[in-house]
């Protein structure tokens, strides 16, 4: 099934967009640079208001369609990782450090396009907030932008997003009706001993093997303590210490995370972690203190909102599935669904590398389905007449 004829005109508009937006990364909150090539385009296509520096950086533009009636939020991050480019193309990352290897280029793209088509037909009854967020990766730019009151300001009344798919056919859709995305915590483990020569470990307190016992440990969690029904990924990712080969070093630090979708799984393991660094440290003879900070909660669906939305994407694309297993990614527009109705979808980006990977980039192709998918989501949910 086609993508909007309108759209398809412009696609190459919109892979120039999307091309300049990877080549020029921006972190976390700090999006100013992207927030204003975003406004220069809405400016461009005429819509009804544009309010800048929401979540430091954060767009939302205000679209009035051809008669009154409630508004939809469409959402789209804008935040690269921290991480070095691999691709080699053309319109690589400009800026070490920075690369847009999660496709919120492609999803800033996506909203914009829609942006340019709904402001030229305004064939819906209502208005339509496009919301250009920061900082999704890490900083929970969404929690943001609802403490400072986007959603009741703007009276948004449902909200949705996309993301993109590596794996799945460009083009294609699936999302699934309640948790689709886990919640994420982190963990931190500081461990004290007493470093002293490589020689002689007996006159010294060792962390390492504190640090190993503790890490080995954590992995009981998800074998014998949980509930094997319940989605559970607790995951050591990061272990430091030492500085010569020949040095019992004073200090180990271990990081983790922990992805759930039930807050009576989420409590188990802050509490077995809370026992497991206590009683390892007694065991090893060094001190230990954790730091556990509750992250991004589950992504949930609203059923009736979800099958609203994969029913849309029938219409753009022949291969919609909408009852995919959830996934133990996190994603921070959880914070917008707890505050209103509405679904997160995932569009294809054919046989390419993952998400987070070097080697990432956004499918052009993808990018026409994703803003008619968006348009014609506003055009259903609010018809004239």
């Amino acid at each position: 099934m086609p993508v909007i004829n309108r759209i398809a005109d412009f696609a190459q508009d919109m892979t120039g967009w999307r091309r300049h937006l990877h080549a020029h990364p921006e972190l976390q909150f700090d999006c100013h640079q992207t927030a204003k090539f975003v406004v220069a385009r809405l400016r461009e296509f005429g819509v009804d208001e544009i309010h800048e520096g929401i979540a430091t950086s954060g767009v939302v533009a205000i679209l009035n369609g051809a008669a009154e009636g409630p508004t939809i939020g469409l959402r789209a991050d804008m935040d690269a990782l921290p991480m070095d480019e691999e691709t080699g193309l053309d319109y690589a990352s400009t800026i070490p450090g920075k690369m847009h290897a999660c496709g919120h280029d492609g999803h800033t793209t996506m909203l914009l396009g829609a942006a340019r088509y709904l402001a030229e037909t305004r064939n819906f009854a209502g208005r339509v907030a496009f919301i250009f967020q920061p900082a999704e990766e890490g900083g929970g730019g969404a929690q943001v932008m609802v403490q400072e009151g986007v959603l009741d300001r703007f009276n948004i009344a449902e909200v949705y997003a996309l993301h993109s798919a590596p794996g799945t056919p460009v083009g294609d859709f699936y999302t699934t009706s309640g948790p689709i995305l886990a919640a994420v915590d982190t963990f931190h483990i500081h461990i004290t001993g007493e470093g002293g020569h490589g020689a002689y470990p007996h006159e010294t307190v060792d962390p390492v093997v504190a640090a190993v016992g503790m890490a080995n440990a954590i992995q009981t969690i998800v074998s014998r303590n949980h509930f094997a029904q319940d989605d559970l990924v607790v995951s050591v990712t990061q272990i430091h210490t030492g500085t010569a080969d020949n040095i019992i070093p004073e200090k180990a630090y271990i990081n983790g995370t922990v992805r759930t979708f039930k807050s009576r799984t989420q409590d188990m393991v802050r509490k077995r972690l809370t026992d497991i660094v206590a009683g390892q440290a007694a065991a090893f003879g060094v001190k230990a203190k954790l730091d556990y900070d509750v992250g991004y909660p589950a992504t949930i669906n609203d059923p009736k909102k979800s099958a609203f939305a994969a029913s849309v994407a029938g219409e753009v694309s022949d291969n919609v599935d909408p009852d995919r297993q959830r996934d133990m990614g996190a994603e921070d527009f959880a914070y917008m669904l707890e505050e209103r109705p509405g679904a997160y979808l995932f569009v294809g980006n054919g046989d390419t590398p993952g998400l987070h990977h070097p080697g990432y980039d956004f499918d052009d192709n993808a990018a026409p389905a994703g803003a008619s998918f968006f348009a014609r989501l506003v055009e259903r949910a609010l018809p004239v007449g």
